[in-house]
């Protein structure tokens, strides 16, 4: 039987420097969203506390207190930032896929973030390959968040930014029938190209996938660039690259896309449309062919420590100046 989805693109401006400040505009933009009917709402990568702007135009040298202060504002798992999102879910019945500068003792990781619409975190998963600039500030994912998951609006599946651009990855989410994919980019970085490059990479997704797509960017303004570097040569780097944007199975815009400016894309899906794309092509159904072709998943977590007998270690929690309300 068919039915409908509503759901919403949030393109956000972070609050530089701060989690708190981010963690709150988060919580507005999900009852905006649930008050224009949206029951899925998508956020921009790492918009907590913020994109690593800094990384991709600072060199490493000289990037040692700005890194050092993501680290004080980043968000550990679970925590009160954590707790405040899941709470906002479950207020307005939202499932909420949130992109985080996730801190797990010493490395910080690029985390997406997935709460059904019952509060429940569903998802913790972490960017397999920091992309250039990235691998300055993150650390590296595994295969364990590869995986798409049965929420109150279907089934979800994430990845962020050029993640994109590793078709196995990708295919990794088709082989577990995402019906919307969730997807995460910075926004205001490398100029208009990139949203282009975004545009064609989402679509082709889309129809390859035979799902939907919700596309989430970050925004930033005049005043946070300058905040970033005085340098105009290289505020010019940090304009363009937006496009939040809801797409169908057939690759078309849903909605007209938001390519600048803060505000919000909201679409409501006919899920019937997934069907209708894969009668005709089913990239891992009837147009498959494993005999010849496959993909071999490890989906185990990656630890740096395998304990060989019986006896428990004490090991200490992850490090965090925000406890969670449970705590």
């Amino acid at each position: 039987m068919s039915h409908s989805v509503t759901v919403a693109a949030v393109q956000l401006s972070p609050v530089l420097g701060s989690r708190e400040g981010t963690i709150a505009k988060v919580c507005d933009a999900i009852a905006q969203a649930a008050e224009r009917g949206a029951t899925l709402v998508v956020f921009p990568e790492t918009v907590v506390p913020y994109y690593p702007y800094f990384s991709f135009i600072t060199p490493a040298v000289q990037m040692g207190p700005a890194h050092l202060k993501l680290y004080e504002e980043a968000v550990t798992v679970p925590s009160a930032a954590t707790d405040a999102v899941a709470a906002a879910a479950r207020k307005h019945k939202a499932v909420v896929v949130l992109g985080v500068n996730e801190r797990d003792h010493g490395t910080l990781y690029n985390t997406q973030l997935i709460f059904d619409a019952d509060g429940t975190l569903v998802l913790k998963r972490r960017k397999i390959t920091p992309t250039y600039h990235e691998r300055m500030v993150w650390g590296m994912g595994d295969g364990s968040g590869l995986k798409v998951v049965d929420t109150a609006v279907g089934r979800v599946g994430a990845l962020a930014c050029w993640e994109h651009y590793n078709p196995l990855a990708r295919y990794a989410l088709m082989t577990q029938h995402e019906q919307i994919h969730c997807s995460q980019f910075p926004g205001s970085l490398v100029g208009p190209i990139f949203a282009d490059q975004m545009e064609v990479t989402m679509r082709h997704h889309a129809l390859e996938s035979g799902c939907f797509v919700v596309n989430a960017t970050g925004w930033l303004s005049e005043q946070q660039i300058a905040q970033i570097t005085p340098d105009p040569a290289l505020q010019k780097a940090m304009r363009g690259g937006c496009y939040s944007a809801v797409i169908s199975p057939e690759g078309k815009h849903v909605v007209e896309p938001l390519r600048e400016g803060e505000g919000m894309v909201v679409a409501t899906l006919d899920m019937a449309l997934v069907t209708k794309r894969k009668r005709m092509m089913d990239s891992v159904g009837h147009y498959a062919r494993p005999e010849l072709l496959s993909l071999n998943l490890d989906a185990r977590a990656a630890a740096p420590l395998h304990l060989s007998s019986s006896d428990s270690l004490s090991l200490p929690r992850s490090t965090s100046d925000e406890p969670s309300a449970a705590e």
